[in-house]
């Protein structure tokens, strides 16, 4: 074929027998296919090994689910209740020696020794000489100095 033939077979439109015969091939293929046809990429000992596989992850995420709940509710839970337990009764016991240091001094705390590694201020917070945690129950006063 010459360049020129090539040109005119590419410009040119199919013929009618070539559309009817296009037509016909196709009409014959959908024919044989079947209806509901499922595209499938792997085999089906991939999908039930995939199936097994999911199904074993489930039991292990169910187990292991199982297993914190457990130890959520019979180790942490009464460990914290110890814990509460505990610091509630150091501090009764703390509340009944300040109650006790009161007592002894007039309803006062007694004067805290004044050394000079304790409360050293270079110069005042921006809010004043005392901590932003300041408590007068508990803490020196340091604005009286």
């Amino acid at each position: 074929m010459r360049n020129s033939e090539i040109s005119l077979s590419v410009n040119r439109a199919p013929s009618p027998s070539n559309l009817m015969s296009l037509v016909a091939r196709n009409a014959l293929r959908a024919v044989r296919r079947p209806a509901c046809q499922v595209r499938s990429y792997t085999s089906t000992s991939a999908r039930a090994s995939y199936a097994a596989e999911r199904q074993a992850i489930e039991h292990h995420a169910f187990e292991t689910t199982d297993l914190w709940r457990k130890i959520s509710y019979f180790v942490c839970f009464p460990a914290i209740a110890v814990c509460v337990a505990w610091v509630y009764n150091s501090e009764i016991e703390h509340k009944h020696h300040l109650d006790h240091l009161r007592a002894e001094n007039d309803g006062r705390l007694p004067e805290i020794p004044a050394y000079e590694y304790m409360n050293r201020r270079g110069k005042p917070y921006p809010w004043g000489m005392n901590s932003l945690f300041f408590n007068p129950e508990v803490n020196k006063d340091m604005s009286q100095e």
